[in-house]
């Protein structure tokens, strides 16, 4: 299983906030490039990324922060937040941007998943985020009458293979990752399936490795010291 270690990004700077709600924000490191560099020296070989700001202004916004990354460290950068439209996905593409997260499109408009599944490959990963089992969009302010499963089935159908995975009452919480849905999802679709939101500690990390995930998300549970990055890359090879 892959560890992803997350830097969110708000005006240039690594934040984190609790059950997506931007009101309790806060920064949990000074320079985004030197966090990176942390995560290499502790064995990560990826890094998830989300622009936060894109997220709400439906657009890139701190892109500058995802290329330094991508072309200062030798992570292999996920990137999420604000990339609706095909020429996002093109450029950052062609900035060594490994893999972007197609989020709120996903629902709104899944045509373009289509499209960008059929010229970018497996570049392109949906990100599906539920409150009670339901998709939530634009950065979690907005809900829906779509069921999370019935999303990634569609996904799947299109050709979608790495799906990132949010119960957003989990997110920031510290509570554990709601291991129920996500072993329901990872048994719905073939795709490879990423934990994110609630990892706590290395017993999480065992815990998602015996359910054959793909990937595990940690961010606070990383910048509060409730799970040790190496252990967790370790425990997962």
């Amino acid at each position: 299983m892959i560890i992803f270690p997350a830097i969110d990004i708000i005006d240039g700077k690594p934040v984190r906030l609790f059950k997506g709600d931007f009101a309790t924000a806060h920064q949990v490191a000074n320079d985004v490039l030197e966090t990176a560099q942390g995560f290499v020296n502790d064995g990560a070989q990826w890094v998830h990324m989300v622009d936060l700001d894109g997220s709400l202004q439906k657009k890139p916004v701190n892109y500058d922060c995802f290329i330094s990354v991508a072309n200062n460290t030798p992570l292999k950068v996920e990137l999420g937040g604000g990339i609706r439209t095909m020429q996002d996905i093109d450029f950052y593409a062609n900035k060594g941007i490994s893999r972007v997260i197609l989020g709120s499109v996903a629902l709104k408009n899944p045509e373009l998943v289509r499209q960008a599944v059929k010229e970018f490959g497996d570049l392109v990963a949906v990100g599906i985020d539920a409150k009670n089992g339901f998709v939530a969009t634009e950065g979690w302010t907005q809900g829906s009458d779509t069921h999370f499963i019935e999303l990634a089935k569609r996904m799947e159908d299109f050709g979608v293979k790495t799906i990132i995975y949010t119960d957003i009452s989990r997110d920031g919480t510290l509570t554990g990752p709601n291991t129920e849905q996500l072993v329901e999802l990872n048994n719905a679709v073939s795709c490879n399936i990423t934990a994110s939101g609630g990892v706590t500690d290395i017993n999480d990390i065992i815990t998602l490795c015996n359910n054959n995930l793909y990937g595990a998300i940690c961010g606070k549970s990383i910048y509060q010291g409730t799970l040790s990055l190496r252990e967790a890359v370790e425990v997962c090879k």
